[in-house]
């Protein structure tokens, strides 16, 4: 027998949330696992049906999930959609010309490089440790690999991962580490940051 609800609760880093029937009842338990097509991810509010069933605490769960209709909050557009990726790309290749072009020392377009690797890296442990219920990454260490210039990689983590891309809080404390990275970057940019920096590595 087949149920109908409505998704109120979903946490899309973990890949679970509750559905709340039509006609009232206690919420009832689904993971991402519990959708038979995963190209299509819920962001809650979505009408779903469902089969239900019980676990051994006698807890009720969903499966074989299905969505009925259109999504409540529809996909981006494709363009739209590759747009964190494109920006990536084309930040990178700026820098590697600005370095080409001796506006910046190598060293920047390095830190960079290896700062988004690593942050793309903990983002990935981060989503695999959500999924599996394990030891997670702060928030503060994802937003410092990020202004420390791994914002780049961090963005291509939230698009291909699709890790925390969805939450308020976040993508606000992310968008201020950009920000400031990128001021820092214009700084350095100028002749007088060039020399500083340029003195600093001399003394390393």
């Amino acid at each position: 027998m087949r149920y109908q609800g409505k998704i109120t609760d979903w946490n899309d880093d973990k890949g679970f949330g509750f559905i709340t029937p039509n006609g009232g009842g206690p919420r009832v338990f689904v993971h991402i696992k519990s959708f038979p097509s995963r190209q299509q991810r819920p962001a809650g509010n979505e009408i779903v049906t469902y089969e239900l069933r019980h676990d051994a605490r006698g807890r009720p769960q969903a499966e074989r999930v299905a969505f009925v209709g259109r999504r409540a909050t529809p996909a981006s557009p494709s363009g739209q959609g590759n747009a964190p990726l494109i920006l990536t790309a084309a930040f990178l290749v700026l820098v590697a010309g600005s370095v080409y072009a001796g506006r910046l020392p190598i060293a920047v377009a390095a830190l960079y490089l290896v700062a988004s690797l690593v942050a793309f890296i903990a983002y990935a442990l981060d989503k695999s440790a959500a999924r599996n219920d394990q030891w997670r990454t702060q928030e503060s260490t994802l937003h410092l690999l990020a202004l420390a210039g791994g914002w780049p990689g961090a963005l291509a983590a939230q698009r291909l991962l699709r890790h925390k891309s969805r939450k308020p809080s976040f993508q606000f404390a992310f968008r201020v580490t950009v920000i400031l990275n990128c001021c820092a970057l214009a700084w350095f940019y100028s002749s007088s940051g060039t020399e500083v920096l340029r003195s600093m590595l001399g003394t390393i």
